[in-house]
């Protein structure tokens, strides 16, 4: 198995190629539009630019076993190839969707084969995430003795779809989402290969990237499906192309690492108070069928944790909004989680409750089973009263202020300060409260 005689899958698109294909070919645009070398791939400068990791490894003259993490449609197929074709390696391929244990071990014997040979291999695996544990544990033999360089494509983030056994036997590269210029880049390459300019206005033409999301192929797909078509009487715009192509939906998957992405960033930009930052992540979770009650959940924490007394309102605006879901549902209900995430990006920040409960269960911990002072104890029985459960009480509603300044913190432990408001919202009005009061407690003692 040297150099593969199939064509490879659509994954990542090159210049127009020097000769058509046959009458009647049924090849997709993606397809014939793959690259023919590193230096005609599109989107990564980082990898395959003159200071790319690629070009400097490939330059020191061994390519080491490589992990390429990034999202669909950004070319870890094609990259893999044309790796092998640059390090003039023998090029095989595994999908861990349609691969087991026995294909694995076909693929490590011819391997070992063409290496008794003097000829190394590299194994692309695609999908390797797919593959569980013991599968990913056979690697690590053919890896250490060289017989193979595994290069390894991933949608997921290595750190959690990949042992770390594995892991630290390769090289994470990190392929990044196609961004416009790398789209419209494609675009002209998809009209020169075509003879002809594509039907679309310049809003049209930014539509239609849009739509792509970052994905070449998708984008190549979606310039094929539009050439099909009848050719329009004048150029599209983004409402006449939206009625000839259906609006490929946003990349977001519920349970991988997408999902962790966007509610992190919707949580910063509530910390950062950025409340239309906020509105369009929460906009993107929604429209990517994300359960509101999760965000709604999400949210409420938000209230406490970085938000807290410096705006008390927040932690019930938090539960009306959920319960608002609650009887409406979606989409009417949407409504309220949205009211909720302005209210908390706009609200005074202040973390000092989560630092505050943070470090009192750290002293908890600390100081084990202390008892807490005697004249804070209940004593419904003459044994109790006898003992000093509740001797020498002070009732705060008796006195001054409602304030009487007496320690309940345990005999034998030092007073500790654990709540330190900040200055912010309503938390500056409790900073003063508190300040009067601890001085009226040290006048005491």
């Amino acid at each position: 198995m040297s150099r593969p005689t199939t064509p490879p899958g659509p994954d990542l698109f090159g210049p127009p190629p020097t000769a058509s294909l046959p009458a009647g070919s049924h090849q997709p645009l993606a397809d014939r539009l793959r690259p023919q070398s590193l230096a005609d791939i599109v989107g990564q400068p980082d990898l395959v630019g003159p200071e790319g990791a690629l070009t400097r490894l490939l330059a020191g003259g061994k390519l080491p076993s490589l992990i390429l993490w990034g999202p669909p449609g950004v070319g870890k197929t094609t990259l893999a190839r044309l790796l092998a074709d640059a390090a003039g390696l023998d090029f095989m391929q595994l999908s861990a969707i349609f691969s087991g244990v026995a294909d694995l071990r076909r693929a490590f014997d011819h391997a070992a084969s063409l290496a008794a040979q003097g000829r190394a291999t590299l194994l692309f695996v695609d999908e390797i995430h797919r593959f569980n544990r013991a599968q990913q544990d056979g690697f690590l033999p053919v890896v250490e003795r060289g017989i193979v360089t595994l290069i390894g494509a991933t949608t997921e983030n290595p750190s959690f779809a990949l042992n770390g056994a594995l892991l630290s036997r390769c090289q994470v590269l990190v392929l990044r989402r196609l961004d416009d210029a790398a789209l419209e880049a494609l675009l002209t390459r998809a009209e020169a290969h075509l003879a002809r300019p594509l039907p679309l206005t310049a809003q049209g033409r930014a539509t239609l990237r849009a739509m792509a999301d970052g994905d070449g192929r998708a984008l190549l797909n979606l310039v094929e499906r539009l050439t099909v078509l009848d050719p329009p009487a004048q150029p599209l715009g983004p409402d006449a192309l939206a009625e000839r192509l259906s609006r490929r939906a946003p990349l977001y998957d519920r349970d991988r690492e997408e999902h962790f992405n966007l509610i992190s960033a919707l949580h910063k930009s509530l910390r950062g108070s950025d409340p239309d930052a906020a509105l369009y992540w929460l906009a993107r979770m929604l429209e990517g069928g994300e359960d509101p009650r999760y965000l709604l959940r999400r949210l409420t924490r938000f209230a406490s944790e970085d938000i807290g007394l410096a705006d008390p309102t927040a932690l019930p605006a938090a539960i009306a909004a959920w319960t608002a879901y609650e009887r409406l549902g979606s989409p009417e209900g949407d409504l309220a989680v949205a009211q909720l995430t302005l209210h908390l990006a706009c609200a005074p920040k202040s973390n000092a409750t989560y630092r505050a409960f943070g470090a009192a269960r750290a002293a908890a911990r600390a100081s084990g089973s202390l008892m807490p002072p005697a004249h804070s104890l209940n004593a419904p029985t003459r044994l109790m009263k006898s003992l000093g459960y509740g001797a020498d009480y002070a009732y705060d509603h008796d006195q001054p202020d409602a304030f009487s300044g007496q320690n309940y913190f345990p005999d034998g432990m030092p007073r500790a300060q654990f709540y330190t408001p900040t200055d912010r919202g309503a938390e500056r009005r409790i900073a003063e409260r508190l300040a009067d009061w601890a001085s009226r407690r040290q006048g005491q003692l």
